[in-house]
């Protein structure tokens, strides 16, 4: 008998986890406790941007003409409980308000719920990124509280935004952390596809599972500030970080990705991610091992008020009132509508605050910014949003934004500098264009 699939929590993760495993060929139902959302996925929408994932909805959604029908949603428990032989549980591990730690309410509560309904041989896989230690204990939870013959497993997500489609039915390595030959089988069956294509898939225990994703967030966001740190050195030496990264990312050991300086990392992984690990660590008794995070943090979030302080020199060097300030970028990177601890909005907030007349445009991420910062002003497009600027700040990587005519950009604002905060434009063909173009961790001219 095929297996039958449930997804608790249809957010970012659950919704292209629902998705990638109706292409993978399962019959799977998604639950969410939010019925608007529910309703929405029902007709085949997604309540976030993400490239392919609307298309690979449509193609499984029952309902909607030409699809394979694999694909369901409820707010059913009991439902959910009935229908599945795997569950798995994508729900949001936020950052505690005042804290660094991880909360874990909506995790803990997803099992409470789930538990009870569990009344047959069954399966509980959790996705979501949670503080090393927590398997173990919901593993205990749901011994104690279902009924039938359930067992937990653990397989982190790695879920990059913009290619999460991809990454799901694509993986470049499955972890599943499990105390039983029965649950690594049933995992194994799940991802028969992906394995068959050559993805690792490796067998761990519960805590190096959980282990996994925040240590790998934890290096990447390492990397980034290291970069970032770097570009610190190359301004105060006049020396150039692009052609530094160049350079260094050609030894093997340790590769050209992660090496672009610029205003940081954002989003709603990596900050909470290094944050959430550092404060388990310290609740293990380790938190010396993980200090350097602390910096990695520092550098971080100093690279945006480093991008403040360029726009106002930009300005004039003694304030932002009276200026006009354009902002080309609302969401932490491209290919997402997701303006969560946005370095290019935080940036925005920060001048706006200092005086400054602050014009955003993002090409998916304007609802959401407006919904976050209301106060700011906002245009349809780049070109409304750099009109009478005194600067223009480059700061969300969209191919758009790269493609934009200099010249004609040059006609409508009050003074052509563009400063740079990813190091992505190409400065010859803005300087030709009679700009002064301006990046982070390089030389001026």
């Amino acid at each position: 008998m095929a297996l039958k699939i449930t997804v608790i929590g249809t957010g970012y993760l659950g919704a292209t986890h629902a998705a990638a495993m109706a292409e993978l060929g399962f019959e799977v139902l998604g639950l969410d406790i939010v019925p608007e959302k529910i309703e929405m996925l029902s007709a085949g929408k997604v309540p976030m941007y993400e490239p392919g994932l609307e298309e690979l909805l449509a193609r499984h959604v029952a309902g909607i003409e030409g699809s394979s029908g694999r694909l369901r949603f409820t707010t059913s428990w009991e439902e959910i409980g009935e229908f599945g032989d795997v569950h798995f549980v994508c729900v949001n591990t936020p950052q505690k308000h005042g804290e660094y730690a991880c909360d874990m309410s909506y995790v803990d509560s997803a099992f409470e719920s789930l538990a009870p309904v569990l009344t047959r041989t069954a399966l509980v896989v959790g996705k979501s990124t949670v503080p090393v230690g927590s398997a173990q204990r919901l593993a205990d939870l749901l011994a104690e509280k279902a009924p039938g013959d359930v067992e937990l497993a653990w397989n982190p997500e790695f879920l990059r935004e913009g290619f999460a489609v991809q990454d799901t039915l694509h993986p470049d390595r499955v972890v599943v952390g499990v105390t039983s030959e029965r649950a690594e089988k049933l995992l194994r069956e799940v991802y028969a596809t992906p394995v068959e294509e050559g993805s690792p898939f490796v067998v761990t225990d519960y805590p190096t599972a959980e282990l996994v994703k925040t240590a790998a967030n934890s290096f990447l966001a390492t990397k980034i500030s290291f970069i970032n740190a770097m570009a610190e050195i190359c301004e105060a030496a006049d020396g150039d970080v692009v052609k530094l990264a160049e350079a260094i990312g050609h030894d093997e050991r340790i590769g050209k990705k992660f090496l672009r300086a610029g205003v940081g990392f954002g989003g709603g992984c990596l900050p909470k991610d290094i944050r959430a690990f550092m404060a388990r660590a310290g609740e293990l008794g380790v938190d010396q091992a993980l200090t350097f995070l602390r910096e990695v943090d520092s550098i971080n979030m100093r690279r945006r008020g480093h991008m403040v302080e360029l726009a106002r020199d930009a300005v004039g060097g003694d304030s932002f009132l009276g200026k006009r300030v354009a902002v080309l970028g609302a969401t932490f990177k491209p290919d997402s509508d997701d303006v969560r601890d946005s370095p290019a909005l935080n940036v925005a907030g920060q001048i706006h605050l200092q005086g400054g007349q602050v014009t955003v445009y993002d090409p998916k991420g304007m609802e959401n910014a407006r919904r976050l910062f209301p106060t700011l002003g906002y245009a349809d497009s780049a070109l409304e949003a750099v009109r009478s600027a005194d600067v223009v700040l480059h700061l969300t990587e969209w191919r758009e934004f790269r493609e934009l005519d200099p010249a004609a950009l040059g006609e409508v604002v009050t003074s052509r500098i563009v400063l740079d905060g990813r190091n992505a434009l190409d400065g010859g063909k803005w300087r030709e264009a009679g700009w002064t173009y301006r990046a982070m961790g390089r030389p001026r001219a």
